[in-house]
């Protein structure tokens, strides 16, 4: 009687995970870019010093936050792990198409994104 009990509840749990169907279908372009850090587009020398100025704004280096506009992969880019990418380090990053020239918009992937300035509820 037990294993007839213990079988019915296998089969009930087992039906109930092949009936709950594939979830929510991937989207056809990734929201953002590509989210897993995978290089990109590589990045000329001319593009690469726009990127930098624009995400140091007149500092010698990036912190992860100032880097996370336009670094798609900060470990990749950040050689030494010392938690900050130099100026080399960013044009490695450039070769290796892991820095994006601009940073990312909530209006440039048909929506998806979090507001720069959400909402309190």
């Amino acid at each position: 009687m037990k294993t007839l009990l213990a079988s019915i509840a296998i089969a009930a749990l087992t039906c109930s995970q092949a009936l709950a169907g594939a979830g929510a279908p991937v989207p056809e372009k990734p929201e953002g870019g590509d989210p897993s850090g995978r290089p990109g587009a590589i990045l000329d020398a001319a593009q690469c010093d726009e990127a930098w100025s624009n995400a140091a704004e007149g500092a010698d280096h990036l912190t992860a936050e100032q880097a996370a506009p336009v670094v798609a992969n900060f470990d990749m880019v950040d050689a030494n792990s010392d938690g900050r990418v130099t100026k080399d380090e960013f044009d490695e990053g450039c070769k290796k198409g892991v820095v994006q020239q601009h940073a990312s918009k909530p209006g440039e992937s048909e929506g998806g994104q979090t507001p720069e300035a959400p909402e309190q509820k």
